[in-house]
């Protein structure tokens, strides 16, 4: 009996020693989930301890473009991590964005196109004593992801693009196509051509490239609402990313971080090789914008037609539009650190390791400034 108990207590006490290792590997492995720095800690709690708080609190709910929905994401991790707010925002497009801020049920919404005078004089209803501004936060290339077996490496210029999504050219084998493309094995498939489904800053972006480079081939005026005929309608990026990857044949545009496992157009610009779109190459372009805003708005004016040798032309900025002065007491103080953590080098930081472009130093300085001054 005595040696019947002894092994019970053996067992019992290789258990525990089992059970508390096994709690200390888990510990070690939830280290080993992020990124490291060159010190050998997690960035993620690097960066989230940078996060200055002050008296955000509660909730905040925003909503807009889809574009920076990745990006969005990221940030709202490391901040309610180091903060203990929730942000729901919705990423149901720039127009919804809009809309949803100068009827006031946002404290903050995102939009890749700035706000029309109709929409800054709607927001004076909800800014009191001031109104809607646009901060540029977030930048990045417009991709063309595509679906068509055996083409690993396709380029388009302007004019093929928009005759492509204007349904002028229908299939991928067509001679404007062969004649950018002479060494591509192109199949005799019918092209599908996504666009978005709702109002857009990203469809915005995209038609104002094809207005500013090939305006005899693209005669819309442009705007977020599509206007091309025929095509396939998908809803958000992510709703036009997963109809090419789904449908052969299909091309369509959105931002570079959904157009992971799949390919992309490389563009034609008239620098001395195409251009693929990438971080590099939207940063590129994006410092050449010029501030076109007054006061504290910071609207930005992007070159689409820039021939510049690895300057990818098909860029957006993504805006948060928020009110200068007027902003609800009970959100202010949330709404201003996430914005502040988001504009930080450390928050800019993040956006590179999405796939997305950060803003250029000396604009981003300037939305450092006018973040401190919202009331």
């Amino acid at each position: 009996m005595k040696l019947q108990r002894k092994n019970r207590l053996r067992a019992l006490s290789l258990g525990a020693v089992a059970v508390s290792g096994a709690l200390a590997l888990t510990a070690c492995g939830s280290d080993d989930t992020g990124k490291k720095d060159d010190a050998g800690k997690s960035t993620a709690s690097a960066s989230a301890g940078s996060i200055k708080c002050d008296d955000a609190k509660g909730q905040l709910l925003a909503d807009g473009s889809s574009a920076q929905k990745n990006a969005i994401d990221a940030w709202v991790k490391q901040f309610s991590q180091a903060c203990g707010v929730q942000i729901n925002y919705k990423g149901s497009g720039s127009g919804a964005g809009v809309t949803a801020f100068t009827q006031g049920q946002v404290a903050f919404a995102g939009s890749d196109s700035a706000l029309k005078p109709e929409e800054v004089t709607a927001s004076k209803q909800v800014c009191k004593d001031g109104q809607g501004i646009d901060l540029p936060m977030v930048g990045g290339p417009i991709a063309l992801g595509y679906n068509v077996p055996g083409v690993d490496n396709l380029v388009l210029d302007s004019q093929t693009i928009a005759k492509i999504f204007d349904s002028k050219i229908k299939n991928w084998n067509d001679a404007a196509i062969k004649k950018l493309n002479p060494d591509a094995k192109l199949p005799d498939l019918k092209i599908q051509a996504f666009h978005r489904s709702e109002d857009s800053g990203t469809t915005d972006n995209f038609t104002k490239y094809l207005i500013a480079t090939s305006p005899n081939d693209w005669k819309y005026s442009g705007g977020k609402a599509w206007q091309a005929k025929g095509g396939q309608a998908a809803s958000g990026s992510a709703g036009v990313a997963q109809g090419v990857k789904q449908n052969s044949g299909a091309i369509g545009y959105f931002e570079l971080s959904y157009a992971k496992d799949m390919t992309s157009v490389a563009i034609k610009t008239g620098a001395s090789t195409p251009v693929k779109p990438s971080v590099e190459s939207a940063t590129a372009d994006i410092a050449a914008a010029k501030v076109i805003g007054t006061g504290k708005d910071m609207a930005l004016q992007l070159d689409y037609a820039t021939k510049a040798d690895n300057a990818y032309p098909i860029t957006l900025v993504t805006y948060e539009i928020l009110c200068d002065k007027g902003n609800k007491a009970d959100t202010l103080p949330a709404t201003k650190a996430f914005l502040r953590y988001i504009a930080s080098e450390d928050g800019q930081k993040v956006l590179s390791e999405n796939d997305y472009a950060p803003i250029p130093a000396d604009i981003i300085a300037k939305v450092r400034t006018t973040i401190d001054g919202l009331s």
